[in-house]
């Protein structure tokens, strides 16, 4: 296939309002699916112990998927992408803006954000990757929101895309068992009527600490460790606060109430979590969507993969009023508000 040109287009006139709304949702799981029982089984060989009960009790976890070793980020980015472009009714070549979320990148460079765009056969358009963790695809849609607003791009392609098994510690259940991989994503395109309402991102450096991969490359090896380290309890106490203030504000700067929100579709990481940011928002549990219980924490993958979900299943309609929501390493964490 030959690569096509980004397309040109001409910026809103001056003065005219400039909006985005979603066009399509996409997604991609990896075939290997392991069930609390079968992940047991397999730590069970290395000495750890765990259970269904136990993971079940904690996390709302039932099961996640695994990648195998020949498939990488790129590889599920690009099976949402196409499914998102597909349902938006338009071709890659109409894509002229990739952002893709991501904590487990290809390559250290180029970005994972390029290497989908050439596996998608788009060439020119700006194309680069963001890393804000679980947060990240709040981030990344915000950022496309902004520069689609701007005139800067028409159609842009944001993606969230996690290969999480390849940095997990497997001789610790605390934090082995809540993980998967998957991928999300959405095409996001001007609109001459409100999609995305409003957004809020915040981060916070003092807890850098409490939710890391503290490891990095250096003269072709691994300085510090390369696997994933979390102190639950401390991301559990900010999260739930965190989020419910991120919600607010957002709500706030929308000019919109609680009851407004038709869905809530947060970071899936801890159904705990999920559900008081629920009760904290008055909203009724019904209005949640939950995926974790099938595919575990897939941190930036996470919120358009229950995103897609919930469109392919039908709950979702056009003319939903959506509440997204992250919160990850960093520590990062914000929220969107959208009429779907």
């Amino acid at each position: 296939m030959n690569p096509s040109p980004a397309p040109s287009f001409a910026p809103a006139a001056p003065g005219l309002p400039r909006y985005t709304r979603i066009a399509g949702t996409g997604s991609m799981l990896p075939v290997r699916r392991l069930s609390n029982a079968d992940l047991a089984a397999e730590l069970a060989q290395r000495g750890v112990e765990t259970s269904d009960d136990w993971i079940i009790e904690r996390t709302g976890i039932r099961a996640r998927h695994f990648v195998d070793a020949d498939t990488h980020a790129s590889d599920l980015a690009v099976g949402a992408a196409r499914h998102a472009i597909e349902a938006a009714g338009c071709q890659p070549a109409d894509i002229d803006l990739i952002i893709l979320a991501t904590s487990t990148p290809d390559m250290v460079f180029p970005s994972t954000a390029c290497i989908v765009q050439n596996k998608l056969g788009i060439v020119g358009c700006p194309a680069f990757d963001v890393q804000a963790v679980c947060s990240g695809f709040v981030y990344a849609l915000t950022m496309a929101d902004s520069l689609i607003r701007t005139g800067t791009a028409r159609r842009a392609l944001v993606i969230g895309a996690e290969v999480f098994s390849r940095i997990l510690d497997f001789n610790d259940r605390g934090t082995c068992v809540l993980f998967g991989d998957g991928a999300g994503a959405v095409v996001l395109e001007a609109s001459d009527t409100p999609g995305i309402l409003a957004t809020d991102l915040h981060a916070d450096g003092r807890h850098v600490g409490i939710l890391c991969v503290p490891g990095t490359v250096s003269g072709g090896q691994v300085l510090g460790d390369p696997l994933l380290k979390m102190d639950g309890q401390a991301v559990f106490k900010l999260a739930v606060g965190v989020l419910e203030q991120s919600a607010r504000a957002t709500l706030e700067k929308a000019g919109r109430q609680e009851s407004d929100i038709d869905w809530l579709i947060p970071h899936q990481a801890n159904i705990r979590i999920m559900q008081g940011t629920a009760k904290r928002l008055k909203l009724s549990l019904d209005k949640l969507v939950v995926t974790v219980d099938q595919h575990g924490n897939t941190s930036a993958a996470s919120i358009p993969l229950a995103l897609d979900t919930a469109v392919r299943s039908g709950r979702i309609q056009r003319g939903d009023t959506l509440m997204l929501e992250g919160v990850g390493g960093g520590f990062t964490w914000g929220a969107v508000l959208l009429d779907y």
